[in-house]
This record gives C-alpha cells, sequence and structure tokens, in this order.
C-alpha cells in the first residue's frame, strides 16, 4: 500500500508524524497562502486539490500563527 510505502520513506528519513498526506497538505498550504499573488482565489486552490467542496479545502490548509499576529497588527 501506498500509504505504509509514505510512512517507511518518512520514517527513514527522520521526520516522525508524517503521512502520505503531507506532500498534499502542504501544497495546498502554500497555494493558499499565495494565490492572492497571482490574482486567485482559493476556489482556485480548490480546483488544484481536486476537491468538489472548499470546506474539504480548507480542512487541509494549516493555521500559521506568526501569520495571524500579522494580520492582528494590521488591523
Amino acid at each position: 500500500m501506498i500509504a505504509n510505502w509514505f510512512k517507511r520513506l518518512y520514517s527513514d528519513m527522520g521526520y516522525d508524524g508524517c503521512s502520505s498526506h503531507s506532500g498534499r497538505r502542504t501544497f495546498i498550504t502554500n497555494a493558499a497562502k499565495n494565490i492572492t499573488r497571482v490574482g486567485g482565489s482559493l476556489r482556485d486552490v480548490q480546483l488544484l486539490a481536486g476537491h468538489t467542496n472548499l470546506a474539504t479545502t480548507q480542512r487541509y490548509i494549516q493555521s500559521d500563527s506568526h501569520a495571524i499576529r500579522k494580520i492582528v497588527n494590521l488591523v
């Protein structure tokens, strides 16, 4: 199974807690953070991820406490 292969691969590289979805989660998070630079929206990230529901895409996006503090400081 590919999920087990990824788990073994990450473990061999010393990455604990990583899964076959780690790369997907990282891609979606980075795309969400940068999409406005090219005039896109979260809907575009949703389409790239192949999700039918935006809520599914949002569950993949990791929060960033440093970015949250910067947003609060802007307000």
